[in-house]
């Protein structure tokens, strides 16, 4: 029987505990995904089916500051960019979904940025 991948096994996870995460108008849902290089953030009315914002390493006023999209720094800085975009917009509280990744180094850095920009989860 062969083993299942890294992301096969994430994946599982991220179904596990999307089952009882769903964004609301009033409360949305920030989903995040990360991969080797660059790390991404949405903010997701499920209800609607609407990306109410976004922000992600790759985006052209952030990809300025970052030297590179796949460690802490560049979490931070999307972290901090979606707390304000969704702030401007009127979001002040989100539940969060952690993509099936553990809630340590980057995604931890991501959720701390945006908590210190005004959001609340």
């Amino acid at each position: 029987m062969a083993d299942k991948s890294r992301n096969d096994r994430r994946l599982k996870r991220h179904a596990r505990v999307r089952k009882n995460v769903f964004g609301t108008p009033e409360k949305p849902r920030m989903c995040v995904f990360r991969s080797n290089a660059n790390i991404s953030v949405q903010i997701i009315d499920d209800v609607n089916g609407k990306t109410l914002c976004s922000a992600s390493s790759l985006d052209k006023d952030l990809k300025k500051g970052i030297k590179y999209g796949g460690n802490k720094e560049a979490a931070a800085m999307v972290g901090k960019a979606i707390g304000e975009k969704a702030v401007k917009a009127g979001i002040k509280e989100v539940c969060f979904d952690r993509g099936g990744y553990l809630f340590h180094g980057r995604v931890k850095e991501l959720a701390d940025a945006a908590r210190e920009a005004g959001l609340e989860f």
